[in-house]
C-alpha cells in the first residue's frame, strides 16, 4: 500500500534509539525526509546509516531537547536544509520511576519542561506551517499508564495525561485546516526503557530479572512484549493518507492489555 507520504519531512524528536528511532526508520521506508534528533551523535549517524542504506533520506541534528531557547533556531535550520515540516512525531524519553507521594517540587518542574512543556513549544513553532498548507500530522507517544496508571510510575502517569489532554484540545482547534493531531499510548514495548525499567523492579523486589519479565509477558494477551517497529508501524499509518479522517484520538499499541473497553 501506498501511503501518499513520499517527500514529506518529518521531524522525529528524541530518534537516537528507541521508539523515536524505529518510527524514523519505519517513515523513511514510506519515502519521507526523516529528520533525526538528540544528544547522542554516534547512535544518530548508525540510524542514519541504515536509513540511506536501505535507499532512505536522513538529516542529523544534533539538539539537546531539554533547551527550551534553541526550538526556534533548530526548526529554522531544518527548514533552510530540508523543507518545512509536514510530520511531527512527538517523542521524550520517561522519567524515573517515583511513587507519587512526597517527590521534590523540582523533580515535577523539570520533568514537565522535559516530557511536556518541550513538546508543546516545538508543536507550537512548526503548526502554523501546516495549518497555512493545509496537510500536517502531529502525533505524540504518551504511555498506556495514561489510562491504566503504572505502579511506580506516579510522574510519567500523571504529566503524560496533561499531553492527552492538550491533543485533544489542539485537534479540535486545527481539524478543518487538513491537520490531524493524535495520541499513541505504548504498552510493553521491547526497547532499552522497559529493560531498564524491568531490570530496577528486579533490583527492589530482591528477584532474578527473568522471573520480572515472566510475570509481566504473563499479564499481555499476546503474552509476548511489542517490538519497536510494530509501534512503529502504527505511528506511520497515522502520518500516512489514509488516515486523513482520523484525528483526536488515542491509539493503544499493547498486545491487548488494557482492560478497558
Amino acid at each position: 500500500m501506498d501511503f501518499g507520504i513520499k517527500n514529506k519531512v518529518a521531524l522525529v524528536l528524541a530518534s537516537s534509539k528507541g521508539l523515536g528511532r524505529a518510527i524514523a526508520i519505519s517513515l523513511a521506508k514510506e519515502g519521507v525526509k526523516v529528520v533525526l534528533t538528540g544528544r547522542s551523535v554516534d547512535e544518530m549517524n548508525a540510524t542514519a546509516k541504515a536509513i540511506t542504506a536501505d535507499g532512505g533520506y536522513a538529516y542529523v541534528l544534533p539538539w539537546d531537547l531539554h533547551q527550551l531557547d534553541e526550538i526556534d533556531a533548530k526548526v529554522t535550520q531544518i527548514e533552510k536544509d530540508v523543507g518545512p515540516i509536514d510530520i511531527l512525531i512527538n517523542n521524550s524519553g520517561g522519567p524515573p520511576m517515583s511513587q507519587a507521594f512526597n517527590q521534590p517540587i523540582e523533580l515535577w518542574q523539570t520533568s514537565f519542561n522535559q516530557m511536556i512543556l518541550m513538546i508543546m513549544k516545538v508543536t507550537d513553532r512548526v503548526l502554523p506551517g501546516m495549518r497555512e498548507r493545509k496537510w500536517g500530522r502531529v502525533i505524540t507517544t504518551t504511555s498506556s499508564g495514561t489510562v491504566s496508571p503504572i505502579a511506580n510510575l506516579a510522574i510519567s502517569n500523571t504529566l503524560r495525561m496533561a499531553l492527552n489532554g492538550w491533543s485533544k484540545t489542539l485537534s479540535n482547534e486545527v481539524a478543518a485546516e487538513g491537520v490531524t493531531v493524535n495520541i499513541i499510548l505504548p504498552g510493553r514495548v521491547l526497547t532499552d526503557r522497559i529493560m531498564h525499567l524491568d531490570g530496577q523492579r528486579a533490583v527492589k523486589e530482591g528477584k532474578p530479572l527473568e522471573e520480572i519479565t515472566q510475570k509481566s509477558v504473563s499479564t499481555i494477551p499476546m503474552k509476548r512484549y511489542g517490538t519497536p517497529s510494530e509501534y512503529a508501524d502504527a505511528a506511520t499509518f497515522l502520518a500516512s493518507q489514509q488516515a486523513s479522517y482520523i484525528t483526536g484520538t488515542s491509539l493503544r499499541v499493547d498486545g491487548g492489555s488494557f482492560a478497558g473497553l
